[in-house]
């Protein structure tokens, strides 16, 4: 799947949204980008998930023996991948605002795994499920994700490769120095995480 193809369903189910919003950073931004809008429809969520696999295969990269998602937005492509290269799907989550393995998922010591998340914007979330199956035990070959957004900051994945099908650098605005803000327009929170003031 190239740039162009994957810009089309992303275009083609909604999930570039335009407006004013607060993203999980604390900053402002005119574009949001809601993969779940992609994700419910089965057709390109599997799609999706068979080339962000096929790009991590194509990589030379040990297999994994298991793959995890952060939820919420990391579950249904985490799926679809784990499908394309056939192993087990996990996902993590929050248990008091700290990750946990909860539904009888386990990781034992020594089991390879890949983190695949939906967008990689400062790349909180997926330190966090890599962090807890490292204290169990677990070893991660890589992160995959369908969009990199982290405007060429650095993410703090260390030495773990980093795979996304697309690269997109969105203008981002601190709120009290936002053109949004003031000319008026609402802010809205698209996404999942609470931004705890």
């Amino acid at each position: 799947m190239n740039t162009k193809e994957l810009l089309n369903i992303l275009e083609k189910t909604g999930a570039i949204l335009d407006g004013h919003f607060l993203l999980s950073s604390g900053l402002h931004s005119n574009i949001y980008i809601q993969c779940a809008k992609l994700l419910q429809h089965p057709k390109d969520a599997e799609k999706v998930g068979r080339a962000l696999a096929e790009k991590f295969m194509s990589s030379g990269l040990q297999q994994p023996d298991v793959v995890v998602s952060p939820a919420l937005g990391g579950i249904i492509i985490g799926h679809e991948v784990a499908r394309a290269i056939k192993k087990p799907h996990i996902f993590v989550e929050k248990i008091d605002g700290k990750p946990a393995l909860r539904r009888g998922f386990t990781i034992e010591p020594g089991m390879k795994f890949v983190v695949v998340e939906d967008v990689a914007t400062t790349g909180k979330s997926i330190m966090e499920v890599v962090s807890l199956l490292r204290d169990l035990g677990g070893i991660p070959v890589a992160i995959l994700t369908i969009i990199d957004r982290s405007d060429n900051k650095e993410l703090p994945f260390g030495d773990i490769p980093f795979i996304s099908l697309l690269k997109l650098t969105i203008k981002t605005y601190e709120p009290n120095n936002c053109p949004l803000c003031k000319s008026g327009s609402p802010v809205v929170k698209p996404g999942s995480r609470v931004i705890k003031a």
